[in-house]
This record gives structure tokens, C-alpha cells and sequence, in this order.
């Protein structure tokens, strides 16, 4: 399966402002990046999406792939992102059919940063199969240390979502940006460009710092990655769907603390690794 070119444009993630405390103090500060990137499709603008910048062109081509523009890699020849102008060009191979029509209509997402997808956001979502993944409760909790040890541009600067790919509690991919649909696009990106291996969800699984919207658990769905990890907790349509698709998903997991809001059949539960439960006087 022949793997589009993607140039490598990079952009610095922070910035340094000054800052005035409480007490009347000057300090300098680091803060994230954002900045605009324009879509082109083929010539065709499509989007833009506001992004800290830090793997643009993997960013691109998981929003083609998680808005279901385009259904495998090999559709897309090149991705080319020039930051002097903000605009990442995507050439395919042999067009998207009925592109403006699929386009047509926007729907603004809850994510940071208004995150937006195209057409019906339940569309199909019946249609998606989940493998029969499990998790075991000790790799939860090897993969919540493992995002408490990352270094990481929120411990450097804040104001930003980190998301990550996970086989078992080995960390596979670690991404951040101002939004957290972004990091998840940019996870989808990377999962195409590794093979057929690392395409598939079967024995993955997804972890974000940011609340596990229906948005994030439609497009964990679609990346075939049955199981989420939120260091937050869930909305009422995120929750409505991954009981629809039998998805895991376990939210304000952190140290050994967590809840496992649906799909606990996936989990496999180790209560005697929590320890012992404080109980007051």
C-alpha cells in the first residue's frame, strides 16, 4: 500500500510573554502556540483548523480520515504544509467524490477550540465493530503513570490537551495540542502511516487529558480502538453512544482512582491493586 509524502514542517510550540503577579511582580512565562492552518483539498480550501503545530501534517491527514473523507491511505498522494502562509495542500490520487456535497454541512463540536466535523455525526455509527479488546486494571494504572512521567508542552506551558496510544501500558504515540479533537486526528494520522500493523485498534488503547465528548468516542470508534482513557469524565451523548457501540470507557482515572462508566465487561478488575480504601474517623 503505497504511503502519501508528507513534508516535515515544524513551528515553535511555545512562546515566552511577560506576565504580572499579584504582588505587582514581572516575569517572563512560557504559553502554547496557536495558529491557523487552512486545508486545501486538491485545490479546493476546506477548513481551518486553529492547531499548536507540532505534527501538522499527520493532524491533516487524520481529520480526512475521522471525518470519513477519504477511507484508506492510499488515497492521499502528498501533504504539503507551508507555515509561511498557513496552508497544508492535500493531493490525492484520484479526487473525493461528491466532496462538496459531503462538506456541505458543518456541525461545531464542544472541543476546545470549537472542533467541527462534517455531515451526520451518528452517521454509520451503528455500522462500526469493535474487537474484543480487554484491558487489565494494572495496565490502567501502568498507563496513568506513564502520562504522569511524559514531559510534555502542558508542564511546560499549560493550556493544552495531551492524547496518547497505548498497547497494553506500552506508550506508543504521545501528542498535544490546544484541542483535544486535534490530538486525536493526529493519533489517527500516525496509525496509517505506520502499516497495516498499527493501523488496526485491536490491542490499543486511546487515553486523553480532555472529557470523553460523543465526538472522541465516535472517532476512538472509527480508529477500531475499543477502549478510552480519560483523565476527566464523560458527557450524557458520549456516554449514550459507547453503550451503543460496547465501547470501554473509564474516566477521571488518576493515581489509582477511576470510573468505569460503560463497557466494563472489557475491564478486567483487580480491586485488590487499588489497596485499601481510607475511611473516616
Amino acid at each position: 500500500m503505497p504511503l502519501p509524502f508528507l513534508t516535515q514542517a515544524r513551528a515553535p510550540l511555545t512562546c515566552e510573554v511577560l506576565t504580572v503577579n499579584e504582588y505587582g511582580e514581572s516575569s517572563p512565562i512560557s504559553i502554547p502556540a496557536e495558529r491557523a492552518l487552512t486545508v486545501y483539498v486538491d485545490n479546493r480550501e476546506l477548513v481551518t483548523l486553529m492547531t499548536l503545530g507540532a505534527h501538522p501534517e499527520l493532524l491533516v491527514l487524520g481529520f480526512l480520515r475521522n471525518q470519513r473523507l477519504v477511507q484508506s491511505v492510499a488515497e492521499v498522494e502528498s501533504i504539503t504544509v507551508d507555515w509561511e502562509v498557513g496552508a497544508a495542500a492535500v493531493k490525492t490520487r484520484q479526487g473525493i467524490s461528491d466532496i462538496e456535497a459531503r462538506t456541505s454541512k458543518r456541525v461545531v463540536t464542544t472541543g476546545c477550540g470549537q472542533g467541527s466535523v462534517f455531515g451526520d455525526l451518528m452517521a454509520d455509527v451503528d455500522q462500526l465493530v469493535l474487537p474484543p479488546a480487554t484491558l487489565q486494571q494494572s495496565q490502567l494504572y501502568g498507563i496513568v503513570n506513564a502520562i504522569r512521567l511524559q514531559e510534555s508542552t502542558y508542564k511546560s506551558a499549560g493550556s493544552v490537551h495531551g492524547c496518547a496510544l497505548f498497547q497494553g501500558e506500552t506508550m506508543c504515540v504521545f501528542v498535544e495540542d490546544v484541542g483535544r479533537h486535534n490530538a486525536i486526528d493526529t493519533i489517527a494520522g500516525w496509525m496509517w502511516m505506520q502499516g497495516p500493523q498499527a493501523m488496526t485498534g485491536d490491542d490499543k488503547v486511546f487515553y486523553t487529558t480532555g472529557r470523553l465528548t460523543s465526538e472522541m468516542v465516535i472517532k476512538s470508534a472509527q480508529m477500531g480502538v475499543p477502549i478510552v482513557v480519560s483523565r476527566s469524565g464523560i458527557t450524557q451523548m458520549g456516554h449514550e453512544v459507547a453503550q451503543r457501540l460496547g465501547l470501554c470507557t473509564i474516566g477521571r482515572a488518576t493515581n489509582k482512582r477511576f470510573l468505569c462508566y460503560t463497557g466494563v465487561e472489557r475491564l478486567q478488575r483487580q480491586p485488590e491493586l487499588a489497596g485499601a480504601r481510607l475511611h473516616a474517623s
